[in-house]
């Protein structure tokens, strides 16, 4: 299975995060003066709360649909080895408890 990690891009902008950079706020007059930054401008700018709660969910379908879905027989195979692994380590640690519960009642009596 092949899967792509690291992906910042979104829907709209197809860039990732901070790429940019011009677009982000400025100062226009010195640095450091909290009243002189202008108002963010393009697909950084605030948006409401319908239109960042529509944002997550257009960026969730977009990352469901980079998912690579295991097959049926795959899903199938997969589930086997979980639950063989499963079963075979209860089994030893089960042998180790009868084990140890019967080295402790030797020891104590």
């Amino acid at each position: 299975m092949t899967e792509t990690t690291g992906s910042t891009a979104t829907p709209e902008s197809g860039n990732p995060e901070g790429a940019d950079g011009a677009a982000e706020t400025t100062s226009t007059e010195g640095s450091g003066k909290r009243g002189n930054r202008e108002k963010k401008s393009g697909k950084r700018a605030k948006k409401g709360l319908f239109a960042r709660i529509g944002l997550f969910y257009r960026q969730i379908i977009a990352e469901l649909r980079k998912v690579v879905w295991p097959t049926r027989g795959e899903l199938t195979n997969y589930t086997a080895v979980v639950v063989t692994f499963v079963v075979v380590v209860m089994a030893f640690v089960a042998g180790l408890d009868y084990g140890f519960s019967k080295l402790s009642l030797w020891v104590f009596g």
